[in-house]
């Protein structure tokens, strides 16, 4: 599997497309963010690339501090689920409510603390493409009771969410990895032939 470095996201910020990103409201009862980044993959190259999510999230944004233990299933029900460090438990960060392959899904839940309040939220992801390459937009709604109000976390959530774009963007755009080499068929010696017993002649 394809891992997603600091210098791959930094390289593939600066080959252009960085990803743009506003706090559209906020307000003490909730907040929306967007985010957007023209990744040079075609759409469903990306889709998949969203799918793998364990590749490219940034571990520090995760319970168990390994993306690897993340999975997003997404097809309608499907879950961004979470299994805990050492097998001590999991979760359910959010649940896919719509999707249309290559095209667009909207998941449902909250992520970070969000999870410890009465707030509630959806994340949506719609993909473009064009010439080859694919605008993906993702906007995030926020909404709900949150202990001293959304508006201080709306630009806190943007960052976070436009560090993960430029990571994906930088795992869509990664080369695959080589084939790995054939195998070599095992050399073996041929067996030699037991020599043919002379027939006995009879006087």
């Amino acid at each position: 599997m394809r891992k997603v470095g600091f210098a791959a996201i930094l390289a593939a910020l600066a080959a252009g497309g960085a990803a743009r990103a506003a706090v559209v409201d906020a307000n003490p009862s909730g907040f929306q963010v967007k985010e957007a980044v023209e990744i040079a993959a075609p759409a469903d190259r990306v889709w998949n690339a969203l799918g793998h999510i364990g590749a490219w999230w940034n571990p520090d944004h995760t319970w168990s501090k390994d993306a690897r233990n993340l999975r997003l299933e997404l097809v309608a029900g499907g879950c961004l689920c979470e299994a805990l460090a050492n097998g001590t438990g999991a979760a359910r960060h959010m649940t896919v409510i719509f999707v249309v392959p290559e095209k667009a899904a909207i998941l449902e839940g909250t992520l970070g603390p969000l999870m410890f309040s009465g707030a509630s939220g959806h994340l949506v992801w719609s993909l473009t493409e064009a010439d080859g390459k694919t605008t993906l937009s993702q906007t995030y709604y926020v909404g709900g009771y949150f202990e001293g109000g959304m508006v201080k976390l709306a630009p806190q959530v943007d960052g976070v969410l436009t560090d993960q774009l430029a990571r994906l963007k930088a795992y869509a755009e990664a080369p695959p990895p080589p084939p790995p080499p054939a195998a070599t068929p095992p050399t073996t010696t041929p067996t030699a032939k037991p020599p043919r017993p002379h027939p006995r002649r009879h006087g």
